[in-house]
């Protein structure tokens, strides 16, 4: 059995144990029998990851903010090409294009 070989190489294994109520909505929305049940759970995991990291980012930030106006040793080591180094355009004059809903 290639694939399942090539799959054990670089993927690693854990064993995770659910409730009842838990174990059956996931058989709802991802069936063994689809085959998709593990890519379901390594994108549910993923995602929980990401909101933590984002979680744990917004929380630094909080508790040391940046100052309002950047200053020359904020950009030392940034590209020069980058285009968040060079200075905001002026909108003056402009008007905010507002979203039209789609009610």
């Amino acid at each position: 059995m290639a694939g399942g070989k090539y799959i054990l190489l670089y993927m690693k294994q854990i064993l995770v144990e659910l409730d009842d109520r838990c174990a059956r909505d996931l058989e709802r929305v991802a069936s063994a029998k689809s085959r998709k049940r593990s890519e379901f759970i390594r994108l549910a995991i993923r995602s929980a990851i990401d909101r933590a990291l984002d979680r744990a980012t917004a929380d630094a930030y909080r508790s040391r903010p940046l100052p309002g106006e950047l200053l020359a040793s904020d950009l030392t080591g940034w590209d020069e090409k980058n285009g968040l180094l060079q200075a905001p355009a002026k909108t003056r004059g402009r008007r905010r294009r507002v979203a039209k809903s789609a009610a």
